[in-house]
């Protein structure tokens, strides 16, 4: 069973709007009949130990059985960025180091006295710090870096202890899957709590140097779990201010995980235009819309070869979000995952946030991709166009937004031929994608 909690309700209608099931789980009623319905279960709810069972955790169903350890945000209601970051906590929460960008993702992340980011009944959680808007990629990178060199010196105290004769073959066996499974999340998860079962009894029958090596090992212990490095932040940081770290952190090579809430504009600032409005948008610094197109940060990304990519829209295609995310995730290099979000400063009617991501994929405004270097050299392509040709009207999108709408009524003239422009925009970016897709 998944459980809502009446209290935290935010009532911006969405989980509604977007059930899956033929007749409707899910009803919205008044705050005092949602307590009165479900304030006993919600209790009995997490009164309750979390399963142990074995779920398969990378599709749609399987994740939404996994807790969130990021709950209860202040987030706008609606918010089109907070489910991808709760998504990410469930499928990699326990193991997460979080480097936040200042933004709307580090206020309703970060702000005191509360924290929505939680731990699971182990006690483990996403170890979360914001940074500025202009640094925050190096200060993810950073982290990466310190865990890196300390779990070097830990494989090297592991190595060394495997040559020790009086290190029991039970324990060395545990070391070896260690070391053979350190850059897998589930493999070092599984070898880390092997060892950490054997390693009391075998502090007691070693001496001298074996024990000596026993207690350098615990003393790293939390360093055996491969942790699940996630880069975060809205696109004013990551197309615009921060992009010189973002580029320095994809080229680098290591294994960072990037996730871009892509609002189109500068939402927690007060909705000033980025490199990522597209052509026609009104915001600040752009009254009368914007003249310039959305910059491609994804074909960037792509250029360098040995990025893991994608494109993603929840309300589009949920579980191609799960399967980029976790695709990301197990890719042994950099990773980035542009997000489209929709704002309250779109001015659409954020009840239906999530079909406003559907729509937005449905008229060809935004593609759904994956690049996956690790398909290289074999009979697949390492991209995959995931959305389909449109079959909704593109210029209906635009106007029932009032970014565009309002251009409109203020400049007819001049939104005509820019959201033509916009339109054309979209459609060279398709058929170039449609075509590297080799369709």
């Amino acid at each position: 069973r998944m459980q809502v909690s009446p209290f935290d309700c935010t009532g911006c209608n969405n989980c509604v709007a977007v059930c899956p099931a033929k007749e409707k789980a899910l009803t919205m009623v008044s705050l005092d009949e949602s307590i009165a319905n479900d304030e006993a279960n919600w209790n009995y709810a997490v009164s309750l130990k979390e399963t142990s069972a074995e779920i398969k955790q990378d599709t749609v169903k399987g994740s939404q059985f996994k807790k969130p350890l990021f709950e209860f945000s202040g987030a706008c209601a609606g918010c089109g960025e907070t489910p991808y970051v709760k998504l990410v906590t469930q499928l990699f929460g326990d193991r997460m180091i979080v480097a936040n960008a200042t933004g709307c993702s580090s206020i309703y992340g970060g702000s005191a006295p509360t924290c929505p980011y939680t731990t699971n009944d182990d006690g483990r959680g996403p170890a979360w710090a914001n940074s500025l808007f202009e640094d925050n990629a190096e200060f993810g990178y950073g982290m990466h870096i310190a865990y890196q060199q300390r779990r070097n010196i830990l494989a090297n105290i592991i190595t060394n202890t495997l040559g020790l004769e009086s290190v029991s073959a039970e324990m060395k066996e545990a070391l070896h899957a260690w070391l053979d499974g350190k850059d897998d999340g589930a493999l070092s998860e599984k070898a880390s709590k092997q060892i950490l079962a054997l390693i009391d009894e075998e502090k007691k029958n070693a001496t001298g140097i074996t024990l000596s090596q026993l207690e350098q090992i615990e003393k790293r212990k939390d360093c055996l779990i491969k942790k699940s490095v996630w880069i975060i932040g809205g696109d004013g940081w990551a197309y615009d201010i921060g992009y010189n770290g973002v580029d320095h952190v994809l080229a680098s090579g290591e294994d960072v995980n990037i996730l871009v809430l892509d609002t189109e504009v500068y939402s927690n600032t007060g909705g000033q235009a980025s490199k990522s409005t597209p052509t026609g948008a009104i915001a600040k610094f752009a009254a009368t819309g914007k003249r310039t197109k959305k910059k491609d940060l994804a074909l960037l990304a792509m250029d360098y070869g040995y990025v893991y990519v994608a494109q993603v829209s929840m309300g589009a295609d949920m579980n191609q979000v799960v399967k980029a995310m976790s695709e990301a995730e197990a890719y042994h290099g950099p990773s980035i995952i542009i997000a489209y979000a929709p704002c309250i400063n779109h001015g659409i009617n954020m009840s239906k946030s999530q079909l406003e991501m559907k729509k937005a994929v449905d008229t060809g405004y935004w593609q759904l991709f994956r690049f996956n270097p690790d398909l290289k050299g074999t009979d697949k392509n390492a991209f995959s166009l995931d959305s389909k040709e449109p079959t909704e009207e593109y210029q209906s999108f635009l106007m029932g937004e009032v970014r565009y709408a309002s251009l409109a009524k203020q400049n007819p003239e001049a939104a005509q031929i820019l959201f033509a422009k916009n339109e054309q925009d979209a459609k060279e970016k398709r058929e170039f994608y449609t075509k590297k897709a080799g369709k």
